[in-house]
């Protein structure tokens, strides 16, 4: 069997001064520093000899520009899966990282009656179908080599917890997924025989802002209302 290696990319920082939780709202770039997570990934890549056969990423604009410098380095087009994308969410377009009282209003107790699946977006287990579904047509376009696909943190994160067979409820601090960071999956023809993680840009998440940092060395976003 031929071996295939497909990286699942969050996308770089994103311009959000108001610390928006933007989920899958259009508009919102990259920052400069984003762009420069971007292109240190597709120079670590280029670099290092990987074999990057197609670049693919969510149709949301972050991810689109997070996909560029590769797609670039490497002479391909930047191919857009809509399974790649952002996960619903019920406060998409609040800024709750400013002001946690938002997520107890009683017009918002409707959302909580199921924290396992979750309630107030998308469920974890059909965000797993899309990306497997996803992660599926790239092997095919890549086999034998590499594969770029560009998405977010809540569904790489709960795909990583699928494959590593554990419970897809967690504590969203805890999530190993730090913008612009990899988490790549070797397979043996369809079989997974490696998962790793790293972060290429590593040294620029030192002073990035993130709506949910996770473990990384990046800092929560709560907009310019911050102390």
């Amino acid at each position: 069997m031929q071996r295939t290696t497909v990286h699942l990319m969050r996308h770089g920082e994103v311009h959000n001064p108001d610390g928006i939780l933007y989920g899958r709202l259009p508009g919102y770039r990259l920052s400069g520093r984003g762009q420069a997570m971007a292109t240190r990934v597709a120079d670590v890549l280029h670099s290092g000899g990987h074999d990057i056969r197609a670049v693919i990423a969510s149709p949301l604009q972050r991810a689109q520009e997070t996909a560029g410098p590769t797609a670039a380095a490497y002479g391909v087009g930047v191919a857009e899966d809509a399974r790649l994308i952002e996960a619903i969410n019920h406060f998409e377009g609040v800024a709750v990282n400013r002001d946690r009282s938002v997520l107890a209003h009683p017009r918002n107790w409707h959302v909580y009656r199921n924290p396992l699946r979750p309630s107030w977006g998308e469920p974890y287990r059909e965000q797993v179908a899309r990306m497997s579904g996803a992660i599926s047509s790239a092997l095919t376009l890549a086999a034998g080599g590499e594969a770029l696909l560009v998405s977010h943190q809540l569904p790489i994160w709960v795909t990583r917890l699928f494959l590593e067979r554990r419970p897809l409820v967690h504590d969203p601090r805890r999530r190993q997924c730090a913008l612009a960071s990899l988490t790549s999956l070797t397979f043996d023809g369809r079989r997974l025989v490696g998962l790793s993680y790293w972060e290429p840009a590593g040294e620029l998440l030192l002073g990035a802002e993130d709506m949910v940092p996770g473990t990384s060395a990046a800092e929560e976003n709560v907009g310019e209302g911050r102390s």
